[in-house]
């Protein structure tokens, strides 16, 4: 009887992982089923969706969208109990929803995999309670969530982290340059506000200020602003370059990056480009933060190394001034560009080459049928 597997995504970013999964498990498995929550990737990876979920990106905290939330979780149970009856089930990323699922599968004895953890290291460290009862194996994308969840006694493998192998090359500078009217002779910042419209909100003007102080003694630096896909052409305005869908060859080609903290920091490391982060939100957002975090760092490059290496300017320390000095003393100071360099060096050595989607399949693989 063939091997059937569910994967839950809750955005495109997970469906797209999963969909690297499941092309893999059907090379190793060929008459695997897989059935899946998820986007169109899926279907051309040959899933077949019992949901789209487009519902998931609506979710928020007004009733409606939470009982949205509750009845699209009972549906998928009832099915998987019912009807499809998997012999695992792989969560992917989407933390609060996927954990809730983990308990009703635990209930309904079913094997549960996740695939890109909650990141509990950072926060909300009380969830691996959750994972430990109802998760049977976590398959992680960070070199040190192995050893995390081991110590708390979770079945836990490290997979690689997914853009290390889907990561493109960049290696046409002069065409890019020439396409975006850039100059070759100067400098160039690439300028990364965020991916969500409450980033832009918040760290735009600031951006810009510092860019005002940086023009006032450097006629040789030029910038260009990276447009998130997920933001509305009209999200913001900026008497610069604003670069959409190309955000690989900005990283890659710009001589210093201002970079709104996220995943951003890691294909900088990834592409050797010396970087600074910043980030600013609402006060009230920030104290909750402090509450529930159980590291100080925010950047990536500093977080999987343990060392800091790039700047961190965050809430009251995300001023123009400092932001400014910052880039400056990346392209002025050798030590200074050659430490955030040893970092990104240092960064990829520990994440490895692993090709993460690969290990993913064969760790299902030897679950469902063995070597």
């Amino acid at each position: 009887m063939s091997k059937k597997i569910f994967i839950i995504t809750g955005d495109y970013s997970a469906s797209v992982h999963a969909s690297g999964v499941a092309r893999e498990l059907k090379k190793l498995i060929p008459d695997i089923i897989i059935e899946a929550v998820g986007q169109t990737n899926l279907e051309e990876a040959g899933v077949k969706l019992f949901r789209n979920h487009e519902i998931m990106g609506k979710m928020g905290l007004t009733p409606k969208s939470v009982f949205e939330h509750m009845f699209l979780g009972l549906d998928i149970i009832k099915y998987l109990k019912n009807e499809f009856r998997p012999d695992l089930v792989l969560l992917v990323d989407y933390g609060a929803f996927n954990l809730q699922i983990s308990k009703a599968l635990k209930k309904a004895n079913i094997k549960t995999f996740f695939f890109i953890p909650p990141q509990i290291w950072a926060s909300r460290k009380h969830r691996l309670k959750t994972i430990k009862k109802n998760v049977d194996k976590v398959l992680t994308i960070f070199p040190f969530e192995k050893d995390f969840y081991e110590k708390e006694g979770i079945d836990s493998t490290y997979v690689g982290h997914p853009i290390v192998s889907e990561l493109p090359e960049c290696n046409n500078k002069e065409e890019f340059f020439a396409r975006h009217g850039l100059d070759l002779n100067k400098k160039l910042i690439g300028i990364f506000p965020g991916s969500r419209v409450f980033e832009i909100k918040f760290l735009l003007n600031i951006f810009l200020g510092a860019i005002k102080l940086i023009e006032k003694s450097r006629p040789d630096i030029q910038f260009a602003f990276s447009h998130a896909l997920s933001l509305k052409d009209d999200a913001f305005s900026v008497p610069y370059k604003r670069i959409k869908g190309e955000n690989h060859q900005l990283l890659a080609y710009s001589d210093a990056l201002i970079l709104a903290s996220g995943t951003v920091a890691l294909e900088a490391a990834l592409y050797n480009t010396p970087m600074l982060i910043a980030y600013k939100g609402p006060l009230f957002f920030y104290l909750v933060y402090l509450i529930v975090r159980n590291i100080k760092r925010a950047c990536l490059v500093n977080i999987i190394t343990k060392t800091d290496y790039v700047d961190e300017f965050l809430m009251h320390d995300a001023t123009a001034e400092k932001i400014s000095n910052g880039v400056l003393e990346i392209l002025d100071n050798p030590k200074k560009r050659a430490h955030i360099l040893k970092g990104c060096t240092k960064t990829k050595e520990l994440l490895g080459n692993l090709h993460c989607v690969e290990e993913v399949a064969k760790i299902i693989k030897k679950e469902l049928i063995g070597e």
